[in-house]
């Protein structure tokens, strides 16, 4: 069909097809529904591109657990010898990881190319590591990377969602979403045809997959339904055609030609009439439907019996010849559907090693799940694998609860069998994944279980890894140094590995991140430790350790030192795809821009982590916390309600040990003017803190019941605490300076003289903390200094309408359409509450639309 109204799309396509060939690489995203052109208009693209160009297109399967790099496969002929080598070992599972990620980059940069990913809503997670990939690098290349998708097939938690979040800030990607036809344009497509053309539109919507269809019945009615269209344009075929259409539908969207050779030896000339009539189309040794929607369309009318039949005869097929890794996924999907459970337990468990060993964490633990659907009658030990197989596969996907619920299934198995190593070393993974999920007394627990069980087996490398845990534990928990390293060498001298290096590494890291924690010795082994699992190329290990790092540097509240961690750490998880460890180091970003004093960066940092997915709880807390905390600094609306979704994502020794959850509450009291309120959360929290060494938290505790009227107790307290508890706030000031805490250092001047207090207003209005601010305006009074400069932050005065920050984002995100709602959803507030902020917007402009506004910001840019 003609692309109607398709011609401003494929002009910006075209200009981004030119610019990134011939300078700096760019992706297009183009989205839509089902059947609204996005393949008619790559494949207008790539018949337009000049012959200098190398057009390479792949696709993905909507296959129940997809094939692993589906889409390179398509692509391989176009690529040279070296990525098809290492897509080869990496399908064998014998390539280095990531080699196929660099030879591809190496391959685009040799030939000025456009590589199209089509149908990226169903990529396996290897696929979505590749593109994530290739985003990153694009400008270094000379290519234009089109991936399409259905935006209204993928929701929040969608593996595509989160990596276009991911791609979110890269200034080098466009996106195009293509809209319905209009009216015009189906009354055009409808010329010569008996069809009224508004009864054309309104069963269509304007979609132009409807369109085409319903056109293409030979009936006079327009039929009510999708399906009666498909089913409609079929009825014109031979039997035998229809036949093979059937076979075809069960199959799936795409079948090799020699695999439907195989099942309809005599097909030639059915195949060749279900193409010319449009229904199919063959893409080199493959054939699909044109249309996925005509595909579901034809299978729903297949009988069960047939289903069934057609299974069958796939599965045969493809277990009479050689079977390559890339055939175990279909293998799977076939024989789960052939009702074989033989066949099932054969392939599903080679399928999900194959998808781990790719990277594909996600498909890995997919495939687990159908073994496990039928694996009620394997051996108890073999079931157990299975489970945790699945776990892991779950737990390297993000999916915490369902790895940490597949892990416990795992020990009660291994626990009724006597096997105590395989038990001990399923609780050690149990404890290793609570306290991510925000157990931390229970993964405490079932850490001491795991040594208890495993001791009982005498040295082992089990009985080693599992006192590591302890040891990483005794560090998030705050346990001190010396139970840290108690722990820590256990491990080496349980290891009987001395090869191990990774264990190691990890074993002389945590006492000294204890160390360092309790005082200032330990950071430079933490660094010396950090460096040497990058040199070895210990990437998970070295993942851990640059994230641990992040965290324990804001814990101690050092600006420098933080800003390093975090650049080094999202840095080294991106190149090296450590999702896992970089979600937790945007999480702690979050916490680094609120103690900088950068607010409007923090709350653009948290919705970040808190609109992924497969956020786990404590990233998730650390995000809600760090929000919490810069809407009550601000005195914005609402900022109890994120501090209270963390608590109740973790336990309360979790929000405990985070070092920021517990006094970010006692802060949001202070600044409400509930100092009562404030002074029991502080003393709660010190109370938890009895059996624990944090003088960061323990110290800021005490510091708010000081400033709240109260005498705290003699706890550990780092310098800058120590010095405010001492009456020397001068010196406290002067160390919160050094440490880059722009906020803390106007706090510790509220206990100074007049000076003291002219510098913490002035320290308070710089950054917009209007609570604060009045607070000390409050205190001033009291002790009669004067004057009390009052009036609008210096941001506010800046702005030539008078606008406050929180008016500013308002007003941007008016200029992107969005509705009350929309903007709630944006700044996570109510939608009462954005209509509060647009109002204040129109009447500070002095317009009277929502447009009005959008246009003066423009003009104004």
């Amino acid at each position: 069909m003609d692309l109607l109204e398709r011609e401003n799309v494929l002009q910006d396509l075209a200009g981004h097809l030119q610019a990134a060939t011939s300078g700096p690489g760019r992706m297009a995203l183009v989205r839509g529904e089902s059947g609204i052109g996005k393949t008619a208009v790559v494949e207008h693209l790539v018949q337009s591109a000049g012959p200098h160009i190398r057009a390479l297109v792949g696709a993905c399967d909507p296959l129940a657990t997809p094939r692993p790099l589906g889409p390179l496969m398509d692509l391989a002929p176009g690529l040279g010898q070296a990525v098809r080598t290492a897509l080869k070992e990496a399908l064998a599972g014998t390539g280095r990881p990531g080699e196929v990620s660099e030879c591809l980059l190496a391959d685009l940069d040799e030939h000025p190319s456009m590589l199209v990913i089509e149908d990226a809503h169903w990529a396996d997670e290897a696929t979505m590591d590749l593109l994530r990939y290739l985003a990153r690098r694009l400008p270094t290349v000379p290519v234009l990377v089109v991936a399409t998708y259905r935006d209204d097939e993928i929701g929040r938690a969608h593996p595509l969602t989160a990596l276009l979040g991911t791609l979110a800030s890269y200034r080098w990607i466009s996106r195009h979403t293509l809209a319905p036809l209009s009216r015009r344009a189906v009354s055009c497509l409808a010329t010569g045809h008996v069809m009224d053309a508004r009864e054309l539109y309104r069963v269509s919507a304007g979609n132009p997959f409807l369109v085409t269809e319903i056109l293409a019945t030979p009936a006079e009615t327009i039929p009510a339904t999708v399906r009666e269209a498909v089913v409609g344009r079929l009825v014109g075929l031979s039997n035998p055609a229809r036949g093979v259409t059937d076979v075809l539908a069960v199959l799936g969207h795409r079948a090799s030609l020699p695999l439907v050779a195989s099942i309809l030896p005599d097909a030639d000339g059915a195949l060749e009439e279900a193409v010319a009539r449009g229904i199919l189309h063959t893409n080199g040794q493959t054939i699909e439907f044109r249309h996925e929607l005509a595909r579901l369309a034809v299978l729903e009318a297949v009988s069960a019996p047939k289903r069934l039949q057609v299974h069958r005869q796939v599965l045969a097929a493809m277990r009479s010849g050689p079977i390559a890794a890339d055939d175990l996924p279909l293998l799977a999907d076939h024989a789960e559907a052939a009702d074989d459970p033989t066949a099932v337990l054969e392939y599903a468990p080679k399928a999900a090693a194959h998808a781990a060993a790719l990277g594909a964490y996600r498909e890995a633990a997919a495939q687990y799940a159908r073994a496990l659907r039928y694996a009620d009658g394997l051996p108890p030990d073999q079931q157990a694998a299975l489970w945790e197989g699945h776990a892991l596969g779950c737990f390297l996907a993000r999916q915490l609860e369902e790895a940490i619920a597949s892990r416990q299934r795992a020990v009660k198995i291994r626990h009724a069998l006597g096997d105590r190593q395989h038990e001990g070393e399923d609780l050690r993974w149990l404890s290793y994944m609570l306290w991510p999920a925000g157990h931390s007394t229970e993964a405490k627990q079932t850490g001491l279980e795991a040594v208890r069980v495993l001791e009982e087996l005498g040295p082992g490398p089990e009985l080693a890894e599992a006192y590591l845990n302890l040891s990483m534990l005794a560090v998030y928990r705050h346990e001190g140094a010396a139970v840290a390293a108690a722990h820590g060498q256990k491990a080496m001298a349980m290891s009987g590995r001395p090869g191990d290096a990774g264990l190691v590494l990890q074993a002389h890291f945590h006492p000294a991140a204890a160390r360092m924690l309790c005082g200032d010795s330990g950071w430079e082994e933490c660094e010396q430790a950090v460096s040497s699992a990058m040199t070895q190329e210990l990437q998970l290990d070295a993942g851990l350790l640059a994230m641990l790092m992040c965290w324990y540097t804001l814990l101690q509240r050092d600006d420098a030192r933080a800003t390093a961690a975090v650049q080094r750490s999202e840095t080294y998880c991106l190149e090296h795809e450590l999702l896992t460890y970089e979600l937790c180091t945007k999480a702690l970003n979050s916490w680094r821009l609120l103690n900088r004093g950068s607010w409007d960066q923090a709350t653009e940092a948290t919705h970040e982590v808190l609109s992924h997915p497969l956020s786990p709880p404590m990233d998730r807390a650390i995000a809600l916390t760090a929000l919490g905390l810069v809407r009550a600094r601000r005195g914005d609306p609402e900022s109890w309600p994120p501090l209270e979704q963390a608590a109740s994502l973790v336990e309360e020794n979790s929000l405990l040990e985070l070092g920021l959850g517990w006094e970010a509450r006692v802060e949001a009291a202070w600044l409400a003017g509930d100092d009562k309120r404030a002074k029991t959360e502080a003393q709660h929290g010190l109370a938890a803190m009895a059996d624990r060494t944090h003088p960061w938290l323990s110290g800021a505790l005490a510091c708010w019941i000081r400033r709240t009227g109260g005498t705290p107790p003699q706890v550990p307290a780092a310098e800058p605490y120590a010095r405010e508890l001492t009456g020397d706030w001068a010196g406290a000031a002067a160390r919160w300076e050094e440490l880059g805490c722009p906020y803390d250092t106007a706090l510790a001047r509220l206990a100074g003289d007049a000076s003291a207090l002219r510098q913490a207003l002035t320290g308070f209005e710089t950054l917009g903390a209007r609570p604060a601010a009045a607070r000390t305006r409050t205190v001033m009074r009291t002790r009669g200094v004067r004057p009390v400069r009052s009036g609008p932050r210096a941001a506010t005065r800046a702005n030539p309408y008078g606008l406050t920050n929180r008016e500013m984002e308002v007003l941007k995100l008016l200029s992107e359409g969005l509705s009350d709602a929309d903007i709630g959803a944006r700044l996570y507030i109510t939608p009462k509450t954005a209509g509060h902020h647009v109002g204040a917007v129109l009447a500070k402009l002095d317009v009277h639309t929502r447009h009005e506004a959008a246009r003066k910001l423009l003009s104004s840019a």
